[in-house]
């Protein structure tokens, strides 16, 4: 099951946080996933959801031949015009990423910026299986996601981000039988509003790494953004899996 309806991300999405995701913090956190990756240049690396392309292109920049899938028509516009201006060469699909159709091509992929979760349990699941398969032996995997010991103690139930007049207004819940935090969003742009939401698991590091050992990898280690191990004060986590 599905629990992010499709007009959450897109337009609405850029227009908001496209600000905030600037350069800087994209030039990082691409120096961190290149470093956590071991990554090299000619390497085969698949970027799944790969949004507007912050990451593939400079992933290619560096050398590494990317390739990037989203279902989000918008995202992939932006992500292939960047290339372009940037004179990167990435090869984009767009496709639901739970139907990844490569088979041991990979030598890396990456899932940032919490993009795990969205689906229920099985089909998480389902999605590390899929792009388990997409990998080369000793492919590695590395998801970005909120640690989620930390996200409980800063839990917040409300946050609003405005732009240019323009709003962001949400309602946050968490269950702690599914272990999902629930996001009822209003958009309020250009005097009109709009009602959507979305719902996201969040895994505890335990319970992601033996996921990811479940389906099949050989190995799991978490990691903080500062690249050391995880604490109770890391707010997000990388999990790098191995094949």
């Amino acid at each position: 099951m599905d629990h992010v309806p499709a007009d959450v991300f897109g337009a609405d999405y850029l227009y908001f946080y496209e600000e905030w995701l600037d350069d800087e913090l994209s030039d990082t956190q691409t120096e961190l996933i290149w470093n956590v990756l071991a990554l090299e240049a000619g390497d085969e690396v698949l970027d799944v959801p790969c949004g507007h392309g912050r990451i593939a292109n400079r992933l290619a920049q560096r050398g590494a031949r990317v390739t990037g899938l989203d279902a989000d028509p918008v995202f992939l516009e932006r992500a292939q015009a960047d290339a372009a201006a940037r004179g990167a060469q990435v090869d984009y699909v767009r496709g639901d990423m739970r139907e990844l159709p490569w088979s041991e091509r990979f030598d890396a992929a990456v899932n940032w910026f919490t993009s795990f979760g969205y689906f229920d349990d099985e089909g998480n699941r389902a999605w590390l299986e899929a792009v388990l398969r997409t990998l080369k032996a000793g492919g590695r995997l590395a998801i970005d996601v909120h640690s989620r010991d930390a996200f409980m103690r800063n839990h917040v139930p409300a946050s609003v981000y405005e732009r240019n007049g323009d709003l962001v207004v949400d309602s946050h819940s968490f269950d702690v039988e599914t272990g999902r935090a629930a996001t009822e969003r209003w958009l309020i742009r250009d005097g009109q509003v709009r009602k959507t939401g979305y719902s996201v698991r969040f895994y505890t590091y335990t319970e992601l790494r033996d996921l990811l050992l479940g389906v099949g990898f050989s190995s799991a280690e978490g990691i903080g953004h500062d690249r050391k191990p995880l604490t109770l004060e890391s707010r997000r986590m990388i999990v790098i899996a191995t094949r």
